[in-house]
């Protein structure tokens, strides 16, 4: 039997009262809910990473401080992920990107989907900044992606994504399984040469 796919819902804010942790329980619920994946929630808050204090770029791979080792085995060991995050002033929160700059090759030929939410844009333009920056980790970024409405999507504090979300998600996650298995292969292949 093939060794699941391992899958991680990465909740990029780290604000109080972020909406990051209902919506990533609810991709993390949907995804669990598939044949051959082991998924898990990965909170950048819960990971406490100061602004990257690396004395070498991470291209090296040579790291030193405790919080850099834990978060590149966390890291590399996932086939793919689903980045959750809000849009703040048109692109990522400031913690996302530091923990995404934390690393280098523990990102490398594996792929991505979106989750974002917003008020204007629904998180969109966050995405469009995110797939730039995933290109330059090769990472393939799945073209799905779910955008999420602060008023439309969420009652208050309380998340109630619309009917047809569910519908989104699944062909988010549908892509997401095939592009992870399928780089999981080529990751294989370079362990051979």
């Amino acid at each position: 039997m093939a060794q699941a796919l391992r899958l991680a819902v990465i909740l990029g804010s780290v604000r109080p009262g972020r909406k990051a942790e209902a919506v990533g329980r609810w991709v993390h619920r949907r995804a669990r809910r598939r044949d051959g994946i082991a998924v898990e929630l990965v909170d950048v808050a819960a990971h406490q990473l100061p602004v990257l204090d690396e004395p070498l770029p991470a291209a090296y791979g040579r790291y030193e401080r405790p919080h850099t080792k834990a978060w590149s085995e966390t890291i590399a060991s996932f086939d793919g992920y689903v980045f959750v995050t809000p849009e703040y002033n048109r692109s990522i929160p400031g913690p996302l990107k530091n923990a995404i700059d934390y690393l280098y090759g523990e990102w490398h030929d594996k792929a991505a989907g979106f989750v974002s939410y917003g008020i204007d844009a629904a998180g969109t333009r966050a995405v469009e900044h995110l797939r730039v920056v995933m290109s330059e980790l090769r990472i393939a970024d799945v073209r799905a992606q779910v955008a999420l409405s602060l008023s439309a999507d969420f009652d208050g504090d309380t998340f109630r994504p619309l009917p047809h979300r569910d519908r989104e998600l699944d062909v988010l996650l549908d892509q997401l399984t095939t592009w992870s298995r399928a780089l999981r292969t080529v990751r294989r292949g370079q362990d051979v040469q």
